[in-house]
């Protein structure tokens, strides 16, 4: 294909960061934009025109999207409950996908996604963009120059305070946010694929090793519920809404019940030998943080103070006292960099400070020159499943174990995420 067509499905906060990243993108053209909100769709569509691109087709069945926009792949960014029916529906009719990330909701829904894949053999690629982030891919380049020795353990987590997101959302009318109300009824590892997807292709996962079991352990819920009794809904709409128009519309989640647990934590064995340690926090004051940790015989590599340490390369003083060594990757990147990242320069409109563009490139060059997906559909469900079954392993303080659905092919499978 000399230039792709595509649609993008979904065009609430996530689908216009991902619109705005696609236009960076050489020899791709959009012929149609999709969302339950005729607004939303009709918005954006005016965007590309600002912009200078002919104005896609408006659409707000993602069917129709699919059967008549005539395109040739097609990018989903909805709401997390309507990824995998989208994703199906594409697979049936042939048409390549890009799908965002998020968890599932259950085994089944993911096993429909693998049988139809193996099927019709339409290109699936999650758009797990942290599998490309600058210190993901050093931490990708070490390993397979032996720098950790034989990994042993990694750690990761999704760290970030989304207490007022999920408030205002729920209560000021007009405004959707699909987080509330998984918030409200579920308690599980709910966006586990941050944490995870990078983890996956260090350990490789589906390509020579594989998770054989889970559990998950939730705290109790009270962050949300202290946030909005603190906050109250007057402070929280305010913002959006004159007085008069806040106190006529505004709704308060004051006493609403949240079942999601404030932080979850999630250990995962590998077949390897390997043990993976997850968090799930985004329901109490704190920074932003994801937590990626590799542990190895030759070397650990800490994000969340940025360093990297070498075994026989520092002094015993020096080890007690490493806090001085804090921030010291820098001093390491041109050796380890990623080739990726050597000599890319991200501006604003690449996204999360470059890893939109480098994830949804690969998905339209592996298109363009009939590659396999670097992250495929069974990276996809095999992360996505971390929800479901976290979900079952809170409720019921068991061990669950991980479905295969490679079905066997792990064992041979080689790693394609070339990079």
């Amino acid at each position: 294909m000399k230039t792709i067509k595509y649609a993008i499905i979904g065009l609430g906060n996530r689908g216009k960061q991902l619109r705005n990243t696609l236009m960076t993108i050489k020899d791709i053209e959009c012929v149609a934009v999709c969302d339950k909100r005729l607004d939303f769709a009709e918005d954006s569509a005016n965007v590309y025109v600002e912009k200078g691109y002919k104005k896609p087709a408006i659409y707000t069945d993602y069917k129709k999207c699919i059967d008549e926009s005539g395109a040739q792949a097609i990018v989903v960014a909805t709401a997390w409950e309507a990824h995998s029916k989208v994703t199906l529906y594409a697979i049936e009719k042939k048409i390549p996908v890009a799908c965002e990330v998020g968890g599932a909701y259950s085994l089944n829904q993911l096993w429909e996604l693998v049988n139809a894949y193996e099927k019709y053999e339409t290109p699936v690629m999650l758009l797990e963009n942290c599998c490309y982030g600058r210190l993901e891919l050093m931490a990708l380049n070490m390993k397979r120059l032996g720098v950790f020795g034989e990994i042993v353990q990694c750690e990761g987590a999704y760290c970030h305070d989304l207490r007022y997101e999920i408030a205002i959302h729920g209560t000021v009318p007009g405004l959707t946010h699909y987080r509330l109300e998984e918030y409200k009824h579920r308690n599980t590892e709910n966006y586990p694929t941050h944490e995870i997807g990078p983890i996956a292709k260090l350990l490789d996962i589906n390509c020579g090793n594989k998770f054989t079991y889970l559990h998950s352990f939730s705290t109790k819920s009270v962050g949300m519920q202290s946030y909005i009794k603190e906050k109250g809904y007057k402070e929280l709409t305010s913002k959006y809404y004159t007085t008069e128009e806040r106190d006529s519309g505004a709704q308060s989640l004051e006493g609403v019940k949240f079942l999601q647990g404030d932080i979850v934590t999630t250990v995962i064995g590998c077949q390897n030998g390997e043990n993976v340690v997850i968090h799930l926090d985004t329901c109490l004051p704190r920074n932003y943080s994801r937590r990626f940790a590799v542990h190895g015989t030759k070397a650990f590599l800490n994000e969340e103070n940025n360093s990297l340490f070498l075994d026989n390369t520092y002094t015993p003083v020096e080890e007690v006292q490493w806090y001085k060594n804090f921030g010291n990757v820098e001093k390491y990147q041109k050796e380890y960099d990623h080739r990726i990242w050597a000599d890319y320069n991200p501006d604003a409109n690449d996204g999360h400070g470059g890893m939109d563009y480098l994830v949804v490139n690969a998905f339209f060059d592996a298109l363009k020159e009939n590659k396999p997906m670097p992250i495929d559909i069974y990276d996809m469900v095999t992360w996505m499943a971390i929800a479901p079954l976290a979900e079952e392993s809170i409720a019921t303080n068991n061990t669950v174990y991980f479905p295969d659905f490679t079905n066997g092919k792990w064992m041979r499978r080689k790693n394609e995420f070339e990079l």
